[in-house]
């Protein structure tokens, strides 16, 4: 009877070192599959690359439009364009950068100069027109 008992307890353990095993391989074969996937985001080889913003060009130009001493655009212009005077905007333009660390301008991780704080608070007024 002991005989009987032990071989089925072999027998057992034989199954489940198998089972084992191929728990093994089938998770090496998932996590595998898994990191050969694209995920969505980041560079891949055969896509389009970035488009180019021209941001830091489009920030300078619509500072000389705007903000210099000599504009381009003189207050009508600015007022048509912006509803609102540019002592306005640039108080408004203030008091955002203290209230809010978005609206500064800082680098990114890439060391690429982020939006003037014009540039922003812009954006913001079209969304919320």
């Amino acid at each position: 009877m002991n005989n009987l008992w032990d071989q089925i307890r072999r027998s057992q353990d034989e199954d489940d070192e198998e089972m084992m095993a191929t728990k093994a391989i089938v998770i090496t074969a998932v996590a595998e599959e898994f990191a050969n996937q694209h995920r969505g985001c980041g560079s891949h080889p055969g896509r389009a690359p970035n488009e180019k913003r021209l941001r830091e060009e489009r920030g300078k130009g619509m500072l000389a439009d705007y903000f210099v001493d000599w504009p381009v655009f003189k207050d009508p212009e600015f007022r048509t364009h912006y509803r609102m005077s540019l002592n306005l905007f640039k108080h408004i333009s203030v008091d955002l950068c203290q209230y809010d660390r978005y609206f500064v301008q800082r680098s990114d991780a890439t060391g690429k100069v982020g939006l003037l704080p014009e540039q922003k608070m812009t954006a913001a007024l079209q969304m919320l027109a």
